[in-house]
């Protein structure tokens, strides 16, 4: 059976820089146009039975590609598991809430202030439990998660369990509106924050964080005594996937005009590891396809009700038996699961 990702990273790899750029360009043009996709009789199966199409383009779907990026540079790329990720999400949108409300700030003047909010938690939370690992770090991060849950749940200055109502929406630019009836504002600025995610993990990736994660997710005792200050990095790329879940969650408060504690539930930071796990771990494309599905198909068989979820854990359950590294695995994981040949029975076998 023929590869197609490989014979699609074959055909990448002969083109020209010149064909390279014209692909992406053409495909970023095709993206920002998505939101008019539902207007046309040749694309009317995207729409969705309940929700608007153009809101679903925002919430889930863009919301989890920008968290799942976010999380995939604490899992994928570092190899460390958190079951907390909401908690970094909750921070970005109470943030966009209380200052919203009180203040005079607007989204765009906020946006910066959620996100360091956001990343200086995780650096709170990263340097005393960053020494832990595996199910150790798992459980505490999930504990993390809960913690702002429920502090929310309790403290008048979050509205309690009633949550906060009336965000205000964010300002024009450059003529775009964002609000109920301009659902393709949230759209593309959620894009912007996607592209620029990818450009920066990308460029990261190439140098020595990116190569310092890699060793961490390979072997942290070998990293270690290669002098690899694993402490440093980690924290990191907690606090990096921190400042992206941060600013998600501003744009979701602005978004939704409401927040409330129970938004911000265990299930969803399970949700945004699954599209991680089922897309591919450490590969950006990866990831974000299996956002895309995960969030999207759940929307779009909603007509059958609550079977739906068992729709959905099937299809979980089939890939994840067809492809276990998910739908486009890390190149490195596919080379390592190459036929070595062993050296004492001199027979092919699976490293």
């Amino acid at each position: 059976m023929i590869n197609i990702r490989d014979k699609g990273a074959e055909v990448w790899e002969n083109w020209n820089r010149p064909k390279r750029s014209t692909f992406v360009v053409l495909l970023i043009a095709a993206v920002v146009l998505l939101p008019f996709g539902g207007n046309f009789s040749f694309t009317s199966f995207l729409n969705t039975p309940i929700s608007s199409y153009q809101a679903v383009l925002v919430y889930p779907v863009g919301m989890f590609v920008l968290m799942a990026l976010g999380l995939n540079i604490v899992v994928g790329k570092s190899g460390l598991l958190d079951l907390g990720y909401v908690a970094f999400f909750a921070i970005g949108a109470y943030t966009a809430a209380i200052l919203g409300t009180k203040t005079h700030l607007n989204i765009w003047e906020i946006l910066p202030i959620g996100m360091g909010l956001a990343m200086l938690s995780g650096v709170i939370l990263g340097l005393p439990t960053l020494r832990l690992r595996g199910d150790y770090l798992a459980i505490v991060t999930l504990g993390f998660g809960e913690i702002v849950r429920i502090v929310a749940v309790n403290n008048r200055a979050t509205g309690g369990p009633n949550g906060i109502a009336n965000v205000p929406n964010p300002p024009s630019v450059l003529g775009i509106q964002f609000d109920l009836l301009h659902m393709q504002g949230f759209f593309w600025i959620i894009l912007v924050m996607i592209l620029l995610v990818i450009w920066m993990v990308r460029r990261l990736s190439v140098r020595r964080p990116g190569r310092a994660w890699e060793a961490i997710r390979q072997d942290e005792d070998v990293a270690m005594l290669m002098g690899v200050p694993t402490l440093r990095y980690k924290i990191w790329s907690f606090s990096i996937g921190a400042a992206i879940g941060g600013a998600a969650g501003v744009i979701f408060a602005a978004k939704s005009m409401y927040v409330a504690p129970e938004m911000f539930t265990f299930n969803v930071s399970v949700l945004i590891l699954s599209c991680v796990v089922f897309g591919g771990m450490g590969n950006i494309w990866g990831v974000v396809l299996g956002a895309t599905i995960l969030a999207y198909l759940p929307e779009r068989i909603r007509f059958i009700s609550n079977a739906r979820q068992l729709v959905f854990g099937l299809a979980l359950v089939i890939i994840m038996n067809v492809r276990p590294d998910g739908l486009l695995p890390r190149k490195k994981r596919e080379k390592i699961q190459k036929k070595s040949v062993d050296p004492i029975a001199g027979e092919e076998s699976n490293v």
